[in-house]
């Protein structure tokens, strides 16, 4: 798949997940969860199975494979995606603070974009070092929200970046999120707190670059997605900075059609994949 990333309407890559993989990808959880015939690897935030079907078709014999979800309607795609390939795979709806299962169930255990969105991110880690095995993998992968960035050869694009880091950063705050940007690159320090030592870190750039003028359609998307935000906004204040975000969309949309042969694009973030192992 596609890097699927859009800072000017999202403050975290909430669904990456589904957007983005590539062979690289699973050559890496391969490579570091080590799966070997009759392996239990578990999958915190499995959502919609894309892991399952990835490392299911290395065709390890024996291997089994749990994905849990805290979305029901996830885990029923994700069921249905795994249906015809004849894996070894089981799925429950559980939360990765609580995960009920019994120590040391799993001989690997890992996540993806899953602790971005946690609060109680050592909870999880400390779950993740409780179910796994000895001697164990513990794979996370996870962003730096805090670190994103957008360049455009227009001067709207960068004010419109900047007021709608200014608005989503003020709708976090007004909703009570208290969830860590920038837990990717804290990920081997967190390890190390709950008996995980950190192996390796990996890193994934996660770059989307647009040459010419978006299309409509992307405009369109980018609109009423903003839209939806200032809608749901809670306060007055926040609606005011909403609306003001919305026009600085419309006068990036504006500059961009007007100036289609140098027109460009590019927004960047990195994802850090932390490699661990449950110590003895």
């Amino acid at each position: 798949m596609a890097p699927s990333i859009d800072t000017l309407t999202s403050p975290t890559l909430k669904y990456l997940r589904e957007r983005w993989w590539n062979d690289d990808f699973t050559d890496f959880l391969a490579e570091t969860l080590r799966p070997r015939p009759g392996n239990r690897i578990l999958d915190v935030g499995c959502g919609e199975g894309t892991a399952e079907v990835r490392i299911g078709r290395l065709h390890v014999s024996q291997m089994r494979m749990v994905g849990i979800d805290l979305m029901i309607e996830r885990l029923m795609v994700a069921r249905h995606q795994t249906a015809g390939h004849n894996l070894r795979v089981a799925y429950a709806t559980a939360d990765a603070r609580r995960l009920p299962f019994r120590d040391g169930a799993f001989d690997s255990t890992f996540c993806v974009a899953v602790l971005q969105h946690i609060a109680d991110v050592e909870e999880a880690i400390s779950e993740f070092a409780r179910v796994t095995a000895t001697g164990g993998r513990i794979v996370a992968v996870e962003p730096d929200n805090a670190a994103r960035s957008l360049y455009s050869s227009s001067a709207a694009g960068k004010e419109a970046f900047d007021v709608s880091n200014r608005f989503f950063a003020a709708l976090t705050a007004a909703r009570g999120d208290r969830t860590d940007a920038a837990v990717g690159p804290r990920l081997p320090h967190l390890f190390v707190r709950h008996g995980i030592d950190p192996l390796t870190v990996r890193l994934f750039p996660v770059s989307v670059v647009q040459l010419g003028p978006p299309s409509a359609e992307v405009w369109a998307r980018r609109r009423a997605t903003a839209e939806q935000a200032v809608e749901t906004a809670p306060t007055d204040a926040l609606r005011g900075l909403g609306h003001e975000y919305l026009e600085s969309l419309d006068r990036y949309a504006g500059e961009a059609v007007r100036e289609p042969a140098g027109f460009v694009e590019i927004q960047n973030t990195m994802l850090f994949g932390t490699v661990g192992q449950k110590r003895d």
